[in-house]
């Protein structure tokens, strides 16, 4: 079967797009939590863990050097917090490019030898965030638009490989509890989308018939 490699694949959207793509797609899971890798590993066909520091060049670098063939590479991890301009520190921005563009471009740039071998596709979940900011969300939207200008322009570079970039609203994920906190909010779980439906619209992209190219999917609640 070909392969996909999923970070952020311990929870969230990263899980619920194992799930999805179990049946399709043989998996390495990626993320920083080995016990809930395992734990997701075991309860899928053919999937196994692959633990590594996104951040980390050099691990990254090493964790990569034996993919000669990749069919399907979704970047889904990713952090959020939200708040003012002026509470924003240096460090917070960073930390946001760093681990929502730094690590996906670094990662799709050590592959691009593999999504070539195969006429792969990479998926870039983004967010609402990455179409428009809104006031508490700078250094994060910004990060999120980047990822989105990068996607663009990878689109351009590498017409052999698909790229689709998923903006999806607000998600039941544990980031959305940790960005409900920030803004003072309740956390209302029926009023944001099922990480299983973003999954769900993202084997949809993947496993579209070979002359069709989902470039953006833009997914809300009702």
């Amino acid at each position: 079967m070909p392969l996909a490699l999923i970070t952020g694949a311990s929870r969230g959207i990263g899980a619920a797009t194992a799930r999805a793509l179990a049946d399709s797609h043989t998996l390495l899971l990626g993320g920083r939590d080995r016990g809930a890798l395992a734990a997701l590993a075991a309860e899928l066909p053919d999937a196994r863990p692959w633990p590594v520091e996104l951040t980390d060049p050099s691990a990254l670098a090493a964790a990569t050097s034996d993919l000669s063939e990749v069919d399907v590479l979704v970047h889904s991890a990713g952090i959020a917090r939200v708040g003012p301009l002026e509470d924003a520190s240096a460090a917070r921005w960073r930390e946001m490019y760093e681990v929502n563009v730094i690590a996906a471009v670094e990662l799709t740039r050590l592959l691009l030898p593999a999504l070539r071998a195969t006429g792969g596709h990479v998926v870039l979940v983004n967010s609402g965030a990455g179409r428009n900011a809104n006031p508490g969300w700078g250094p994060y939207a910004a990060s999120k638009f980047a990822l989105r200008a990068y996607a663009d322009v990878l689109r351009g570079e590498e017409p052999g490989i698909r790229v689709t970039s998923v903006f999806p609203g607000r998600t039941d994920t544990a980031m959305q509890r940790t960005v409900r906190e920030d803004e003072g909010g309740a956390y209302e779980a029926e009023r944001y989308l099922r990480p299983e439906s973003v999954a769900a619209a993202i084997r949809t992209a993947v496993l579209a018939t070979a002359e069709a190219h989902l470039t953006e999917v833009v997914i809300r609640s009702r």
